[in-house]
């Protein structure tokens, strides 16, 4: 915090100016009420910032201007009307209330609400009820006591307090929430008016420094009275205003005279300024020591470079003439190591030669011998392999001949082993076809053989035998005609 220039004090002027901008924010108005609201709960608009009117310019200038102090078109403070929707016609009405507000309704020969609660909407007879609607969001209090201290010395504290409603039911009998526009107005202005006459009676028992440096028990003294009067006392059956205080603080406090408030300043800035000064000339004086002494150490540190400088110079010379010889010896004898180093390197290089020609030679010679016992081994392989084949062949026509002659035994064996019944069945299968491959008979002869029985199987093959004998004759196939 610094002072300010001139007469007035532009700390505080600063103070008040922010002060008053939040309570400008805090107090601003909402649009116009929603289509079918009560009349009542329309909001006016708020002035222009930028308007221009016959009013006192500063600081104080804008809070009585945010205050809205000497205007009526200015307003009062709070968060705006509710925005309750009315719906219906005549008696047959609605009353939506939104769930962020209190409401109580009453009736005509009702002695109790018909509804009391937290966003209750219901149906409205206008001929008979009436309704109260009030925001249950949090309120907040901007406070800007000017009080005496102890010292009657003017102070100014700034501070604010936050509440909402706990039991709506208790605060709409004790509490005037009837302003259209604003229903906290009234309720906002007492309990001001309430915490700026604790904060001043705080202040007047306690001393300049102790305002400026511990708030501490303006906060504690502000709250103990706002809660005994909202929330009732605590050992008695008052119930209170049905509020309950949310938190309360203390932002600023600051004296009004600035000459005062120089004055307050001064020993502290005059201490800070003593021990800057002091500082300064130790400074000086460690400066001034440091710098002779720097300057004492610079001169024997020049001495000192000379002399080595000189040694470093013998020494240098030295070791350059030492340089030179043994870099002349080195040369010599790295010619001479060079030139044995080719040498050897050329012999080793020439039996290298040598000997990977052997190598050659010798690999070639392994190389043509591998060669020859591959073109041996296969021909070796591809002889092998006729052999096989010729072997593989003779086997199987011995094995074919072999099946022929089992197939021409049994063959042979099936043919011994036959009984004439079967061959006489065979020959009676095999008629139709013979019949059929012989030509048809130019004459027919009847020959009838005495003495056989033809019903049996002998007789009949007899009688056939005779028949085939006969044809055969006729067509020229018996003996004679061959």
């Amino acid at each position: 915090m610094s002072s300010g220039a001139g007469k007035g004090n532009t700390y505080l002027e600063q103070v008040v100016a922010q002060q008053a901008e939040l309570e400008g924010d805090l107090r601003a108005r909402r649009g116009p009420a929603a289509p079918g609201g009560p009349p009542q709960m329309a909001a006016a608009a708020p002035a222009p910032r930028g308007s221009r009117s016959s009013r006192p310019s500063g600081a104080l200038g804008k809070r009585q201007r945010a205050l809205g102090a000497g205007d009526p078109a200015s307003g009062s403070g709070g968060p705006g009307p509710v925005d309750v929707r009315i719906s219906g016609f005549w008696r047959w009405k609605n009353v939506l209330v939104p769930p962020n507000a209190f409401v109580v309704h009453t009736r005509r020969g009702r002695e109790k609400p018909l509804h009391i609660g937290l966003g209750v909407s219901f149906r409205f007879n206008p001929a008979t009820d009436s309704f109260l609607v009030v925001p249950g969001a949090t309120q907040t209090i901007l406070i800007n006591a000017y009080c005496i201290c102890k010292e009657l010395q003017g102070v100014l504290v700034q501070g604010y307090v936050q509440w909402i409603i706990q039991d709506f039911a208790v605060a709409y009998r004790k509490l005037d929430f009837g302003d259209d526009q604003d229903p906290m107005r009234l309720v906002n202005l007492q309990l001001k008016e309430q915490a700026e006459a604790a904060i001043k009676d705080k202040v007047s028992t306690m001393g300049v420094r102790d305002v400026l440096s511990d708030k501490q028990p303006i906060i504690e003294e502000l709250t103990a009275r706002l809660r005994a009067v909202a929330e009732g006392e605590a050992d008695a059956a008052d119930e209170g205003l049905g509020l309950r205080i949310v938190t309360v603080q203390i932002k600023e406090a600051v004296v009004s005279s600035s000459r005062l408030w120089e004055n307050l300043q001064k020993p502290y800035r005059s201490e800070q300024a003593q021990l800057a000064r002091l500082a300064e000339l130790e400074a000086e004086e460690a400066i001034a020591q440091r710098e002779m002494a720097a300057g004492r150490l610079k001169e024997t540190q020049r001495l000192e470079h000379e002399r080595e400088l000189a040694e470093l110079r013998a020494r240098n010379e030295a070791g350059r003439f030492d340089t030179e010889v043994a870099e002349k010896l080195r040369r010599t004898r790295r010619e001479h190591d060079d030139a044995r180093e080719v040498a050897e390197l050329e012999t080793e290089t020439t039996r290298h030669a040598l000997r990977m020609e052997r190598d050659r030679h010798a690999e070639e010679a392994e190389t043509g011998r591998l060669r020859i016992e591959r073109e041996r081994e296969l021909k070796r392989l591809e002889l092998d392999g006729e052999l096989e084949t010729a072997r593989a062949r003779a086997a199987l026509r011995h094995e074919q001949a072999m099946l022929e002659v089992e197939r021409d035994q049994a063959r042979a064996a099936i043919e011994n082993a036959r009984t004439p019944a079967s061959v006489q069945a065979e020959l009676i299968g095999a008629l139709p076809g013979i019949v059929e491959r012989l030509p048809a008979p130019a004459e027919l002869r009847s020959v009838t053989i005495g003495g056989t029985d033809q019903t049996s199987v002998a007789g009949l093959v007899a009688q056939l035998t005779a028949v085939v004998g006969a044809l055969r004759d006729a067509t020229g196939d018996g003996p004679e005609g061959r």
